[in-house]
């Protein structure tokens, strides 16, 4: 009716026309103002907010030369052990993002559901992960191989070695000079990894019986499964001082030496409380995850006001890890689930012409100088 009476009122008036369709007048002026335009609240700035001089001293220190290539959570650890605390990491991630200095670098994909693995560990030295990654060589086509062995409770390599080809056989080794190395008791622990040949094969299956070591093997097809692997993996690759391409074996093994010790005492990791892996595999978090308490509560007695959900607690290290784990409204696994076993007496199948592992080098060295083959990227 109001569109009829706008559309008689240039013809007969507004006053004829809203008479003879039934409108108030007055509904008629007031569809022919303009609409006015929208105003947005003004937001009150919280009274926790830190200062503009204290973003710009979070947001100096995150683009100084000694954090530019770290991450917020890795940042914020190293001051809480220095004893400072600028501000929480998320506080950190929310000043990149206004500056557009943060996104995700890999698209992720959605896997199929199958039958999975489970395995449960609440304590070092329970569950072990291995695998073998491709390292480029100074040439398209000449690869070298990582074999490591990681504690997935811990996060420490507890053992690697490098060599220009796969085989089982040095797979054992390395396997074998790891539990020995560990002091490993039978039927202590589960040794978990993919299905690729090696992971597979009859020497390494022996091995496990001889050292009375459970197995578990992801699915087929299902990278996912072994994600403490692939996620050291990942560390590595995408650090600032890995290079392309290494121009012979003994450079990566130079390189690899440094970033094994480095990963094992310097790496904060996100898992494990932000702890390096060798502070949690020698039981030595307990500590330092008190330290980094008392700093916090002196910055909350120093500024309860920027602590909205009051005394902040520093990160806690996890009760339990593990693979494939049920969620909470199932009942949780007792112990690592992996294949039966038959019992056999253990016996060390390493012989005195193997070589031994590397040792590493001492924390806080530069990554070594490895002479980097410019190319084009293997796929």
């Amino acid at each position: 009716m109001l569109a009829g009476a706008q559309a008689l009122a240039p013809t007969v008036g507004v006053a004829a026309a809203c008479a003879a369709l039934g409108v108030p007048r007055s509904s008629y002026y007031h569809a022919q103002r303009p609409a006015p335009p929208p105003t947005m609240p003004t937001r009150r700035r919280p009274r926790q907010a830190l200062s503009s001089a204290e973003e710009q001293t979070i947001r100096d220190l995150l683009n100084s030369a000694r954090f530019v290539d770290q991450a917020p959570r890795t940042i914020s650890a190293t001051l809480l052990d220095e004893g400072h605390h600028y501000g929480s990491w998320r506080t950190m991630y929310r000043i990149l993002k206004q500056d557009t200095a943060t996104r995700e670098r890999r698209a992720q994909r959605r896997r199929p559901a199958y039958t999975a693995p489970e395995l449960l560990a609440s304590g070092p030295c329970q569950v072990w992960s291995w695998d073998i990654t491709k390292l480029r060589g100074p040439t398209p086509g000449i690869w070298y191989n990582r074999y490591v062995v990681l504690d997935i409770f811990s996060r420490k390599l507890v053992g690697w070695l490098l060599d220009e080809r796969e085989e089982a056989a040095l797979a054992e080794v390395l396997i074998a000079e790891s539990y020995t190395r560990e002091r490993v008791q039978p039927q202590q622990r589960t040794l978990h990894a993919d299905r690729g040949a090696p992971m597979t094969s009859k020497t390494l299956a022996e091995l496990r019986i001889d050292l009375g070591v459970a197995q578990s093997h992801s699915r087929p097809t299902i990278s996912d499964d072994n994600p403490y692997s692939e996620s050291q993996f990942k560390t590595m690759k995408y650090g600032p001082t890995y290079p392309e391409r290494f121009a012979s074996i003994a450079a990566a093994h130079a390189w690899m030496r440094w970033f094994a010790d480095w990963y094992n005492h310097a790496h904060t990791h996100s898992g494990i409380a932000l702890l390096p892996p060798a502070v949690v595999h020698s039981g030595r978090a307990p500590a330092v995850i008190a330290k980094r308490q008392q700093t916090l509560d002196a910055a909350y007695a120093a500024h309860p006001e920027r602590f909205p959900r009051g005394r902040p607690i520093a990160p806690q290290l996890p009760t339990q890890v593990g693979i494939n784990l049920p969620r909470p409204s199932a009942a949780a696994p007792t112990a690592a689930t992996a294949e039966p076993l038959p019992t056999a007496t253990p016996e060390s199948r390493v012989s005195a012409a193997q070589r031994p592992l590397d040792s590493g080098v001492a924390v806080g060295q530069p990554a070594p100088e490895v002479p980097v083959v410019v190319g084009s990227h293997a796929p």
